[in-house]
């Protein structure tokens, strides 16, 4: 019997992935922000994509062309919107020549309960939150496929795993941003391409502050006793997650030491969903 293995580059070292390319969706700020930044640093051309000030975002842009030698582009595509999505994509091919790296980052959240969630907020953030990432993927899939490489990373949450209360639509999207991520994977297998969730836990950006003043009239608690015992009760080492830690996930997974990582889910969370 013949055993068939595929040789390759398992180093991991990020030297490996200088020059190659990515898209960074909601990548102005927080965790999207921190994988750009961590991907630059390895020497990867980068697209963001995101909200903002717009002499903020080009600052940023620049700061990471300076200060990490790499090509930095940003799209202000909606994702609510299928035909920017797609072409977000073709944008990054034309600039950087291809697109290697595809990081599904972009999310919303609302938090209240079922019975008052308002259906606008419902629709937005599983457009947001998993709609999009499926109009990304299914863009970038074929040219992956024609170079028999490329990394999909899907940013999901430890809400892809386990429920809290007053956030239906939010567990419900990171629920179903895990089983797209199964099923790409699976379809992809054979063609060189890698397709994982990372599950983070609570990090401290923008979208969880924004969280804190919600959560705590949802539940009738003072902010303070929102960050204490319920954001970081939730994570045994009462720490917040930091972006540059996914980041170093996220750059691991496009390693060749990563090549053989496909379908997980990759929780990032101080041991929350091992409780």
């Amino acid at each position: 019997m013949t055993i068939m293995t595929t040789p390759g580059d398992v180093s991991l070292s990020t030297k490996s992935l200088a020059g190659k390319s990515a898209i960074i969706t909601g990548s102005t700020s927080g965790i999207g922000l921190g994988i750009a930044k961590s991907l630059a640093q390895a020497g990867v051309n980068v697209m963001l994509n995101g909200f903002g000030d717009a002499a903020e975002i080009e600052k940023t842009r620049c700061d990471l062309e300076r200060d990490y030698g790499i090509k930095a582009a940003y799209s202000g595509a909606d994702m609510t919107k299928p035909d920017d999505i797609v072409a977000m994509i073709a944008a990054a091919d034309a600039k950087f020549g291809k697109v290697d790296v595809l990081i599904n980052n972009a999310g919303i959240q609302h938090v209240e309960a079922i019975e008052t969630f308002p259906v606008a907020k419902w629709d937005a953030i599983i457009a947001i939150n998993l709609s999009a990432a499926f109009h990304a993927i299914r863009a970038v899939v074929p040219q992956m496929k024609q170079r028999n490489w490329g990394r999909i990373i899907n940013v999901a949450s430890a809400h892809a795993l386990v429920a809290s209360p007053y956030k239906s639509a939010y567990v419900a999207a990171k629920h179903g941003i895990l089983g797209l991520t199964k099923t790409v994977a699976l379809e992809t297998a054979e063609h060189g391409i890698t397709v994982n969730a990372i599950c983070p836990g609570y990090v401290l950006t923008p979208l969880v502050q924004k969280q804190i003043p919600e959560t705590a009239k949802a539940r009738n608690l003072t902010e303070e006793q929102v960050v204490r015992d319920v954001l970081l009760h939730a994570q045994p080492t009462r720490k917040f997650v930091t972006t540059e830690e996914i980041g170093a996930l996220a750059v691991f997974l496009c390693t060749g030491g990563g090549a053989s990582i496909t379908g997980a889910a990759l929780p990032i969370e101080g041991g929350w969903t091992a409780q």
